[in-house]
């Protein structure tokens, strides 16, 4: 079946936010993973079948504007919400996502009906407290080499084994369709914004420390094939907030809804069919 999505823009400050949406029902918004953008979320289009669908272009990715001044994600996601008349409404995060729909969570809890954060905690944390197990810590020095180096097929490799491979496979072990479209995914956020510079974005101070505020239920997801430290995240986020889950999807790492969309979207109908 084939889903029709209709497209557009909200203003905000330095930029627009670029969106789809398809579907009818109460409003689920997907945030996707940094470098990737709202097509990581295909598999998931299912879900207009109860859902309102809308699937975001963080700034920075896909067909949002660069930044050319400080931001902060969950800022930008407010403004679609409020544009949209969306609220309060379930949030799907991966990644970068899970831990802005967090944010937002903390910021605006009357726009957040429940988060669903896979592989994912609280943005506030440096690299240096998120991140410990040598493996991962080895990944981002050649992230860093890479960027420093402006190496984008270095760069494009190393940022695949964090977030998609993880520590226990090879490359050749993933579905080619996956890796593919991760691969476009991440050379359109180089060419169209990473190219032309821009400041990164603006964490919530204190996300870490106030995630225990979060009050709606919360759906922690993690592929049992994901980094130490990824799978810590979201099992310590599960034990944290007042009502969370921890759900473990089997056979995949750090994008279980790509590579096992079957098995996350049950996991994530589950969890939204006992609100």
């Amino acid at each position: 079946m084939t889903t029709t999505l209709t497209a557009g823009t909200v203003a905000v400050d330095g930029g627009h936010i670029a969106y789809d949406r398809a579907g009818t029902g109460p409003a689920a918004v997907f945030l996707h993973g940094g470098a990737l953008d709202r097509r990581m979320w295909d598999p998931q289009l299912g879900f207009t079948d109860r859902w309102t669908v809308v699937r975001i272009d963080a700034r920075g990715h896909g067909d949002s504007s660069t930044p050319r001044a400080p931001f902060r994600h969950y800022a930008d996601v407010v403004a679609v919400l409020e544009a949209l008349d969306l609220g309060p409404a379930v949030l799907v995060g991966l990644s970068m996502g899970g831990a802005t729909a967090l944010d937002v969570a903390i910021t605006r809890p009357d726009l957040v009906r429940a988060v669903v954060a896979c592989g994912a905690g609280a943005s506030s944390a440096g690299a240096a407290d998120l991140f410990r197990d040598p493996w991962t810590l080895a990944r981002l020095g050649e992230l860093a080499h890479a960027a420093a180096t402006r190496d984008a097929e270095r760069w494009t490799e190393a940022f695949l084994q964090v977030g998609l491979v993880g520590p226990y496979r090879a490359v050749t072990d993933v579905d080619p369709a996956v890796l593919a479209g991760c691969r476009a995914m991440i050379a359109h956020t180089l060419a169209a914004h990473v190219v032309h510079g821009g400041p990164p974005p603006q964490s919530l101070p204190d996300a870490a420390a106030r995630a225990a505020e979060i009050a709606v239920p919360v759906l922690a997801v993690t592929g049992a094939l994901d980094s130490p430290d990824h799978v810590r995240m979201s099992r310590e986020l599960a034990e944290t907030v007042p009502d969370g889950r921890l759900a473990v999807v089997e056979r995949a790492a750090h994008l279980p809804n790509m590579e096992e969309p079957a098995l996350f979207d049950a996991q994530v109908r589950r969890f939204l069919e006992a609100l």
